[in-house]
């Protein structure tokens, strides 16, 4: 007996299971292998572009991954450093196997959290909710609310050119199983692709004939609470494809199973494969190729750029063209995987299931990919699977609040037909949904909730009045002209200061960051770095970032305007039946989320707002 079950311990089911436990929940992770636990079956790396806004914001809520990184990183690098802060984004080079030993030592030690061996065969429900989980062994385990965050084990088969396995990534089991009974508690299940590369042996890599890829220094950390110094200890490295490497792949087109119809799932539009790029983008002359280090235990490197599932001949004969790859040696070859999931828009904004209540989904059975998609999710169904225990609310993250909120939404009220992967292109309010003001978003949310705990929040109180406090001191700290103030503003590039000019003034110039004003006013050096960093951010783009709160609070006013389950859509008049299908199907939370379902336009919005303020004014009138 469990309060709760969550199925697979990928980075979905462990911050799920990790976020219930945390908030006193007695939970069962159930997983088909214990060498699994947090495996990085493709490349060991976290965060990248919007994914690190994604891990920040998971971290802030009171998640597991941003300390394990920070713990066991080789390489840590922020990008999109020449654009602006709403672009920033972490992304750092894992140890592999240090990791998943990190992750399953706090998921061992975590009270209330038992981790267990076992496939989940099925799960039983009574008067449309979650009542057990039943094992393939037989075993029956009475549960009052479940997390599936199956990854890509369900029916899934492995492909490298003709061969195929039943089976799971990197050798492990599959689950064949738990489809079934999705089917029959009326899920439609779904067929998705992804892939990875060959695994070269680092003896057989040539580095001298590629460009090295360095680290930051100093490393910027993923978690809020981590405070110490961190190091990076390895470099990655650049090459390219050429004119040989294509032609192999074009001579060979036919045996690959993307286009030999071995192939019926459907891949991720933003991660394709070596072959499919050299189709799809067949004017480029050569594409990046990265090799990265998956461990210091490990020979072991992962060649990123080229994820391919062509035959074990034709790989050995493209990699071998390749700058630095001349001689390389395969360690793992690399392959296609294919797997079951679900359909996204069966889901609530809680990612609990529209019809069956208790049963909560996440990860790449929900048709994400990627790592810190999942344990985004992961740890929003695991703190809303224990708060719906609990008897409480539950927590929606909305568009404007988190880059969780787009990714719910997004898989929610539009759905996904391929891998879906978070981009910041996809937030409207990016500007706003910065990484490093993640914690100042949402650590209040996960303290309410009872995950994010009391320093964590302390912290987060603390930066918020130091910057508001520097934000003060920038407004009242004044510079009288003169030779001092013109040869400061002449260094920098600036136009000389005919008047004396505020350190808020000085700090609008482009030419002019927070580290330049110190050297002027040595008094502003003492203050805290995060607030420093939110106070420039704020008086930088302050026109900017007032425009963003206007458009945030026209779509918060859409949000609160909120939809009952009980509408019935297919009596309002004038509701085109495209729409009245799909809201009647859906059921979204808002009128925000309403407008936002494909096959529902603006005038579909326009005639349910009518039809709610006409039910509003009846109502008050009884």
């Amino acid at each position: 007996m469990a309060d709760l079950v969550v199925i697979g311990a990928g980075h979905a089911g462990c911050e799920a299971a990790l976020a219930a436990a945390r908030m006193g929940i007695d939970t069962l992770l159930l997983t088909l292998n214990m060498d699994g636990v947090a495996l990085m079956a493709c490349n060991p790396v976290i965060g990248g572009s919007a994914k690190g806004h994604l891990v920040r914001e998971l971290d802030a809520l009171g998640g597991e991954m941003g300390l394990a990184i920070d713990d066991t990183f080789l390489q840590s690098r922020m990008l999109n450093t020449g654009k602006g802060p709403a672009v920033h984004s972490l992304r750092a080079q894992a140890d592999k196997q240090a990791y998943q030993n990190r992750m399953r030592r706090a998921l061992l030690t975590q009270e209330r959290l038992t981790v267990r061996q076992g496939e989940a065969a099925s799960i039983e429900t009574e008067n449309g909710h979650v009542t057990a989980v039943t094992t393939a062994t037989g075993a029956r385990i009475p549960c009052r609310a479940v997390v599936a965050a199956t990854g890509v084990y369900l029916k899934s088969s492995i492909i490298i050119g003709e061969y195929r396995k039943e089976s799971g990534p990197q050798g492990l089991m599959n689950a064949p199983l738990l489809s079934a009974s999705l089917k029959e508690l009326g899920f439609e299940l779904r067929r998705f692709k992804t892939g990875t590369p060959a695994r070269v042996d680092v003896r057989s890599i040539d580095f001298d004939e590629m460009e090295e890829q360095k680290g930051d220094n100093p490393v910027v950390p993923f978690s809020f609470m981590t405070d110490r110094k961190l190091e990076n200890t390895y470099s990655c490295y650049l090459t390219w494809t050429n004119t040989e490497t294509h032609r192999i792949i074009l001579d060979n087109l036919h045996r690959a199973p993307l286009y030999s119809g071995q192939i019926h799932g459907i891949g991720p539009r933003y991660c394709p494969s070596i072959e499919d790029k050299i189709v799809r983008f067949a004017d480029k002359e050569r594409h990046q190729i990265f090799l990265e280090p998956e461990g210091k235990e490990s020979r072991e490197w992962y060649v990123q750029g080229m994820s391919t599932s062509m035959p074990e001949d034709v790989q050995w004969a493209m990699y071998r063209t390749i700058p630095g790859l001349r001689r390389c040696e395969f360690t793992r070859l690399g392959y296609a995987i294919e797997y079951d999931c679900i359909d996204s828009r069966e889901l609530r904004p809680t990612l609990e299931s529209l019809r069956i209540g208790g049963l909560f989904f996440a990860g790449q059975i929900n048709g994400t990919s990627g790592y810190e998609e999942a344990a985004c999710q992961g740890l929003l169904a695991g703190m809303n699977a224990a708060l719906e225990i609990q008897g409480k609310s539950q927590v929606i993250l909305t568009r404007d609040m988190a880059y969780i909120g787009v990714l719910t939404d997004d898989l929610t009220t539009k759905g996904t037909d391929e891998p879906y992967r978070m981009m910041t292109s996809r937030a409207e309010h990016r500007l706003y949904l910065r990484q490093d003001n993640a914690d100042l978003r949402l650590t209040e949310i996960g303290y309410h909730a009872g995950l994010a705990g009391k320093e964590r929040l302390e912290r987060t109180n603390e930066k918020r009045a130091k910057t508001e406090e520097l934000e003060r001191q920038l407004r009242t700290t004044r510079f009288a002209p003169g030779e001092a103030l013109n040869s400061f503003l002449l260094k920098r590039g600036e136009p000389e200061a005919a008047g004396s000019l505020s350190a808020e003034e000085l700090l609008r110039r482009p030419g002019i960051g927070m580290k330049d004003l110190q050297e002027l006013a040595p008094e502003l050096e003492d203050t805290l770095p995060a607030a420093a960093e939110q106070a420039e951010i704020a008086i930088k783009y302050a026109g900017y970032l007032e425009k963003q709160e206007h458009l945030i609070e026209q779509a918060r006013r859409m949000e609160e305007t909120l939809l009952p389950d009980d509408i019935p859509y297919e009596q309002i008049e004038h509701l085109r039946l495209e729409a009245r299908q799909k809201l009647a199907k859906q059921k979204p939370v808002s009128l925000g989320a309403a407008g936002r379902i494909p096959g529902v336009n603006p005038a579909d919005v326009a005639v349910l707002t009518v039809w709610l303020e006409r039910r509003k004014q009846e109502t008050e009138s009884k």
